[in-house]
């Protein structure tokens, strides 16, 4: 059974429309001239033109007005919620069921590289050099914005490969590997470069004319908790991270706990599930109505055998030297409620914080060491920013969003610098 769950790691698990079932699907479209669903999302993706052009049997016309308007379509088709937003604001809503608009974009994208689509062109050559800083979802959407405007843009990622927390904090059976490095490909063949295993300095970016900082939230978030110094603790970060780069090699434990009630705790639930886990548990302490994730994230989970545990929050790890054998646990609305659960792992899910921006850029930040920016992501001189380094962690199209404004008070600045 491991081996099977294992193998379950990698595959995708849900599966995408074929060609029939997405024209099918983009018939139920209303073809609203005034689409609510464009508007719905943060990216500007428009929905209602690719779905009209998938309708119309113009696959290559929907992945370019996809990529045109957000370069990860692919990875946003899997872990965007668009149920709470494009599909929410679908006009079909008011009849039946919303149009599928999540899977149509996949469909499309899925298309794209079946066929070896090219649907993105580099601009005319402008002078002036620019540095993103860091490989995630805001960088690589404000590079390609940068580049298809025609500037050099290089980009530093101290990690090995590109795509921040889609490389290495989401499961793949959620969201492929192949399916990121594809979205990545599009970004390199707008001429964007690369530089890895690369922690920028302040001084390697003086020769950039415009800088953008996107280094994401990675420091571990733990509550303060007796016995955090045990082997098995591990932050949610750490735990997907050492899965998804180590996946032959790594233990995810026999017992596993993991706190949180977010899309991040059942991927560390799910991952140490497949990866051979025989007892994994979440605990959440509010109800399942309050949980963050997306139900069909829960209904999954569940299928997998995993519990859930709600109204519980643990307070201490136990065990003896230096190995947990269990975690306590004590109610959140009942303060009289107590619990212990046997675990050699506990996985905390509960959020990350900023790591010092000091030595990569002057820049000013908040109590929460998040980056302080004006309108269009401007933090100072030179220096711009965007996704969760200053939204505090939110979604990845919001990041594709904030990293594709950036890019255009980039562009502002300069030209009106006057660079040369």
């Amino acid at each position: 059974m491991s081996k099977i769950m294992k193998g379950k790691y990698t595959t995708e698990a849900v599966a995408g429309f074929t060609h029939r079932t997405a024209l099918e699907e983009a018939a139920r479209c209303l073809l609203c001239h005034d689409a609510p669903c464009s508007k719905g999302c943060p990216a500007g993706t428009d929905p209602a033109k690719f779905i009209r052009s998938i309708r119309f049997r113009n696959v290559k016309g929907a992945a370019e007005t996809i990529r045109e308007n957000n370069i990860l379509g692919g990875s946003c088709a899997r872990v965007c919620p668009y149920d709470n937003l494009c599909e929410e604001a679908c006009s079909r809503c008011g009849i039946d069921k919303p149009i599928e608009i999540g899977k149509l974009q996949r469909y499309a994208i899925e298309q794209e590289k079946l066929f070896g689509m090219k649907t993105l062109e580099a601009g005319e050559k402008k002078p002036g050099k620019v540095a993103c800083v860091g490989a995630g979802p805001a960088s690589l959407a404000c590079a390609a914005e940068l580049a298809k405007a025609g500037y050099k843009v290089t980009i530093f990622e101290r990690e090995a490969k590109a795509g921040g927390m889609l490389t290495y904090g989401i499961i793949p059976s959620r969201l492929p590997q192949s399916v990121v490095d594809w979205d990545i490909k599009q970004v390199k063949n707008l001429g964007v470069k690369f530089v890895f295993n690369k922690a920028v300095a302040a001084e390697d970016l003086e020769e950039f004319d415009a800088v953008f900082v996107g280094t994401g939230l990675w420091d571990a978030k733990l509550p303060k908790l007796e016995g955090a110094e045990l082997k098995g603790v591990y932050s949610a970060v750490e735990y997907l991270k050492e899965a998804r780069s180590n996946t032959k090699n790594f233990n995810p434990g026999e017992r596993v706990i993991v706190v949180g009630g977010g899309d991040v705790a059942i991927d560390c639930a799910v991952t140490a599930k497949l990866l051979g886990a025989k007892d994994v548990r979440i605990l959440y302490r509010r109800t399942i109505e309050e949980a963050p994730a997306n139900i069909n994230e829960f209904h999954y989970a569940l299928s997998l055998g995993i519990g859930i545990t709600t109204g519980l929050y643990p307070v201490a790890a136990k065990g003896t030297k230096t190995v947990m054998k269990s975690v306590e646990a004590v109610g959140f609305y009942d303060k009289n409620a107590k619990a212990e659960f046997s675990a050699d792992a506990l996985v905390f899910a509960t959020g990350q914080s900023a790591e010092d921006q000091s030595a990569v850029a002057p820049v000013e930040v908040t109590e929460k060491g998040t980056i302080k920016v004006k309108k269009g992501g401007k933090a100072g001189g030179k220096y711009f920013a965007a996704g969760d380094i200053v939204n505090g962690g939110k979604t990845v199209v919001e990041a594709v969003a904030e990293g594709k404004e950036a890019a255009a008070s980039m562009i502002a600045y300069l030209e009106k610098k006057g660079v040369k």
